[in-house]
């Protein structure tokens, strides 16, 4: 099948290149010329676990990238939109670059029975928006259907999520776009729901909505488990037994980021208030999240009381492994605080160095492997669980650091092997090693 998609971002390049293994003939479009001349070298522009490979097996053959949209769309059977839906300041989808790909669809499109199926995430009412500014500008004699195709997509792992996928959601208003659909996706063995298009744009910021709410509510209870004791890797490992809960996103830490989950909470709250709703549970998740962040920070002002003049190693520092994103990265507010309490910090990440870069700049230093990071450190915060990084034995912090203290915001490592190895060791809801009682008091009264 023929098939076009606008958007060589993240989630367009991935649709794009996944349907051309599958055998289909698509064009991938995007305004973006330098971003393009790379693909057509076979050169991905972001890092994500085997896309490159797929880029240079089919380009030439399924696969082709063009920054022309009249190009692009000739003959297609169908069209994903796969643009940005960014967040404005009060929290709601930005749905400016959605319109003009549908208009810039409208005005090159001249044949009868497309299917427009938005692959975006987007509010849910957007796809009915998008068939009017279809109608304004398509030619009178051309007809369409417009479709939802929400992407459940994990960064560092969004191949597998492609091809192994739980469920493929589509929500259409006619029969042609169903069946088109189902013949787009018919050599990917997986649940097909079929729904209206307002319950398939809503499904997406349900379920990165009940997502985030487990991570928030599992790091609520660690917070409790070091004031009132017991462990949280106990605690989760003992509810996710129970079949209705399960084990997946029970894992504490610092909080979630990238490009979804924060974006999606916010959007969904400013949904529900544009219906007259008060997403009170949502709020607070977001809430919780935005606090979480800091908690390693306050943790080692309650160790140090000052932490100006220190020397401080961040390893991590993309948003999760496996990526080079850094959107809503615990990193980067963390970072923030560090240089405000007069801290030196050299940072380590195997992939995400160049986006702090242009964040920072030379307000830091840039280490290219861990033991450059805490060589001569006082501090190592862990942020980021890259392999690089929990492969390191705690018997090298303990050799370069001048002191090994590390506040691990992963739980990477076990407490009886930083007690083994000398490590002043304080993590995420199970207390920490070391004897500190004034850091202890400390934490219990704030």
């Amino acid at each position: 099948m023929k098939i076009s998609v606008i958007g060589a971002g993240y989630v367009g390049l991935v649709t794009g290149v996944c349907l051309s293994e599958l055998a289909h003939d698509v064009t991938v479009i995007d305004i973006d010329s330098i971003k393009i001349e790379q693909l057509q070298k076979g050169i991905s522009p972001i890092y994500e676990p085997g896309l490159e490979e797929l880029i240079q097996h089919n380009i030439q053959q399924s696969l082709s990238f063009t920054t022309s949209i009249q190009e692009g769309i000739a003959d297609a059977s169908v069209i994903f939109i796969a643009v940005g839906t960014p967040s404005n300041l009060d929290g709601s989808a930005d749905l400016s670059y959605i319109e003009a790909a549908s208009k810039s669809i409208g005005e090159s499109i001249t044949k009868s029975d497309v299917v427009i199926v938005t692959k975006s995430t987007v509010p849910v009412g957007t796809n009915q928006k998008i068939k009017g500014w279809l109608q304004e500008s398509s030619r009178p004699n051309v007809s369409f259907h417009v479709a939802s195709n929400p992407e459940f997509l994990r960064e560092g792992s969004a191949i597998k999520d492609t091809f192994e996928t739980d469920r493929i959601v589509i929500g259409v208003e006619s029969v042609l776009a169903e069946s088109i659909l189902r013949e787009v996706y018919e050599r990917i063995d997986a649940p097909l729901v079929v729904t209206s298009i307002e319950s398939a744009e809503m499904i997406k910021y349900a379920s990165n909505a009940f997502l985030a709410t487990k991570i928030s509510f599992v790091n609520e209870i660690a917070n409790l488990c070091e004031k009132l004791g017991g462990n949280i890797e106990e605690v989760a490992n003992g509810m996710g037994l129970d079949k209705r809960i399960g084990h997946q996103f029970l894992r504490a830490g610092i909080g979630y980021g990238g490009s979804c989950f924060p974006k999606d909470t916010k959007a969904l709250v400013q949904m529900a208030g544009g219906a007259e709703h008060h997403f009170e549970l949502l709020e607070s998740v977001i809430r919780v999240n935005n606090d979480q962040q800091y908690k390693l920070i306050e943790k080692s002002k309650a160790r140090f009381t000052s932490l100006k003049g220190k020397k401080v190693a961040m390893l991590g520092l993309a948003f999760k492994p496996n990526t080079d994103d850094i959107r809503e990265a615990a990193s980067i507010p963390m970072l923030h605080s560090l240089l405000e309490e007069g801290t030196d910090i050299t940072v380590y990440d195997p992939v995400a160095t160049k986006g702090i870069q242009e964040i920072f700049g030379d307000k830091l230093h840039y280490a290219t492997n861990v033991i450059e990071a805490i060589e001569h450190k006082d501090i190592t915060f862990i942020v980021t669980e890259w392999e690089q990084i929990i492969s390191t034995p705690l018997s090298i912090f303990a050799s370069y650091m001048n002191e090994p203290v590390i506040f691990d915001g992963r739980n990477c490592y076990k407490l009886e092997d930083a007690s083994k190895h000398g490590v002043e060791y304080y993590s995420i809801g199970r207390g920490q090693v070391g004897d500190r009682s004034l850091y202890s008091l400390t934490l219990r009264q704030s």
